[in-house]
């Protein structure tokens, strides 16, 4: 796989949302965990506490792979990219069930977040070369 050259801008910004998932990761082991286990949706057949620590530590690992594993980065950008769509059903489930977490504590504020996710997956595609990646490949068929 290419790893395509990226600008300052797109590297700070891969920096920035690598620090991001870390945070967040970090909020799913401590401070934010029962607010976490409330996007669980609950048709999902695991404990509401193991998804969110599951996904916390793959928040964490997925940071930190968008700070220093910059010779993956486009590997890296398509799995965290991946992973926002795997997560999505979490934020559609809040916004069905009416759940209050993270200061979204009516409809109209969980419906917008859920137009913020695929602003995410953009971020990390475009932040690590992925979009760049994927383009040329229509390009080459």
């Amino acid at each position: 796989m290419i790893n395509p050259k990226t600008s300052v801008t797109q590297n700070i910004l891969r920096g920035l949302l690598g620090a991001l998932m870390m945070l967040a990761g970090i909020g799913h082991l401590t401070f934010q965990r029962g607010e976490f286990q409330a996007q669980v949706p609950h048709w999902v057949p695991l404990s509401k506490d193991l998804v969110v620590i599951l996904s916390g530590v793959v928040e964490i690992a997925l940071g930190a792979a968008m700070l220093f594993l910059t010779k993956q980065k486009v590997k890296v950008g398509l799995a965290l990219a991946a992973f926002y769509v795997l997560i999505f059903p979490g934020n559609i489930a809040q916004y069905l069930n009416g759940i209050s977490a993270f200061g979204l504590d009516t409809d109209q504020k969980r419906l917008i977040r859920l137009f913020f996710q695929p602003v995410l997956s953009a971020w990390a595609l475009w932040s690590t070369g992925a979009l760049k990646f994927l383009l040329s490949l229509n390009k080459n068929k």
